[in-house]
């Protein structure tokens, strides 16, 4: 009987605790999941803190209108594909995207500027023009790299201005050496030397 008793009270616990349990299952993964939520609104709450004042909408506004300008810009001044507004968009992104060493979103977003026609070889060009710039780019000040990217978006060729002022100066000093070396060299002379007389 006894044994009886305590089969009873084993069977009778353990459904009282499965009960319980999936009673208490449901509220327990809400509270999981909204718990999760907010820990991320208040992460991101925690960046906005950080970085000062949230961005209000003539901030906003402002933006947007640099934005526009940007590629009113690029339009103007660049002839054919490049200029078009994704082309623009995209292919500022790849180059700074590779400027910091995030190759498999640039290549990514390399397939889609190529997707809408544009020129690969002005990619190039606008990174090969951003490596000149290297040292320029600090990452202490907010737009640097966005800035920059852009002018040599515009204008792939664009120079340091030291370097640019150090090569006219280096190749003035060359081409005036050159051109004293002539003038100390020994003439030869029109009338005939001793000898041949």
């Amino acid at each position: 009987m006894a044994g009886k008793i305590g089969e009873f009270m084993r069977r009778w616990v353990l459904q009282f605790r499965g009960k319980v349990l999936r009673h208490l299952a449901v509220p327990a993964i809400v509270l999981l999941i909204s718990s999760g939520s907010a820990f991320a609104q208040s992460g991101e709450n925690h960046a906005n803190d950080q970085q000062g004042k949230p961005p209000s909408a003539t901030d906003a506004a402002k933006d947007s209108q640099r934005k526009t300008d940007e590629f009113a810009e690029a339009a103007q001044v660049i002839n054919g594909p490049a200029g078009n507004p994704e082309c623009v968009w995209l292919g500022r992104r790849v180059v700074r995207l590779m400027w910091v060493d995030d190759l498999d979103t640039a290549f990514r977003h390399l397939d889609l500027y190529d997707r809408f026609g544009c020129p690969g070889g002005h990619v190039q060009a606008a990174f090969r023009c951003l490596t000149r710039f290297g040292a320029q780019i600090d990452d202490k000040v907010p737009k640097s790299l966005s800035d920059r990217v852009h002018a040599c978006w515009i204008n792939p060729g664009a120079q340091p201005q030291a370097a640019a002022a150090a090569a006219p100066a280096a190749s003035a000093t060359t081409s005036g050496s050159a051109a004293a070396q002539p003038a100390a060299s020994p003439q030869p002379s029109a009338s005939p030397s001793p000898a041949a007389k």
